[in-house]
């Protein structure tokens, strides 16, 4: 059996994710959690994750055995080489993409308990997320694709674009609420990206590699906005980044390499 990396590709451009009839979600109790450090409950668990694809050559293994704790509060980078697995491990802590054994819990709730209908809703609710490349849909204003996820839960437009408004605001681009994707710089799409991941007030932040497509100054002025935002809104936040500049900003860091997950000193990156 061997073990090969395979990074995958989100197959959900946005978080708008269309629900349908979802059902209800089972109660996320955090009060349920085990607390970690400094009283700080357990936000996301990954017990014994596998992951692998059946191709013509036989069983490629991306990983196997991954176990994690991301605590509430925390920013923890997943750093390693293109094709270690980490974007396919940010997936699954979503609920993007599902393991080949294990499970992610979520609180007290079991990713692999819920339907497809109720992840849906799920991802919808809580978790942000934000992509290397900012996937606006360019027949759309600012406005618009900050919206989205909004409108996709079936929130009216009217109260949709207010918050949608209030969340270009945050990010420091109110005067570009009408302006299509094309009309901005990279930094000011990728800020009205951060901007849709944060519209539905999720408790939770995945990003991956989120300053990959930006210059360095520009990719400065992003990460700092990241943190703004992980700090004034108390997000949980896992971002996944070739950029080691930028991983030692965070709280923890994780190496993933060969299939396995290593704790490394963020001065030591």
């Amino acid at each position: 059996m061997v073990q090969v990396g395979m990074d995958s590709v989100p197959a959900s451009a946005t978080q708008a994710d269309q629900p349908g009839n979802p059902g209800s979600i089972p109660s996320l109790n955090s009060s349920a959690s085990p607390f970690v450090g400094n009283d700080h409950p357990i936000v996301i668990a990954a017990r014994n994750l596998r992951k692998e694809y059946v191709t013509g050559r036989g069983r490629l293994v991306l990983f196997d055995n991954l176990t994690l704790n991301v605590a509430q509060g925390e920013m923890l980078a997943i750093v390693g080489q293109s094709g270690a697995g980490k974007s396919t491990l940010l997936h699954m802590l979503g609920a993007l993409d599902t393991p080949s054994g294990g499970d992610v819990s979520f609180t007290s709730i079991q990713m692999s308990s819920l339907s497809p209908g109720q992840a849906a809703s799920f991802r919808n609710r809580e978790v942000g997320y934000v992509w290397q490349f900012h996937y606006l849909l360019p027949e759309f204003t600012a406005l618009e694709n900050v919206a989205m996820p909004l409108l996709a839960r079936g929130v009216a437009k009217a109260e949709a674009f207010r918050s949608a408004e209030h969340w270009l605001n945050e990010v420091e681009l109110g005067d570009r609420v009408a302006h299509r994707a094309g009309e901005l710089s990279g930094g000011e799409q990728q800020r009205v990206s951060i901007a849709r991941a944060l519209v539905t007030k999720p408790r939770v932040l995945l990003a991956d590699e989120p300053t990959g497509d930006l210059d360095t100054g520009t990719a400065d002025m992003v990460f700092d906005l990241i943190e703004r935002m992980h700090t004034t809104h108390h997000l949980t936040s896992v971002i996944v980044t070739h950029n080691l500049a930028l991983a030692r900003r965070c709280n923890r860091v994780l190496r993933l390499a060969k299939g396995r997950l290593e704790e490394v000193s963020p001065l030591a990156v």
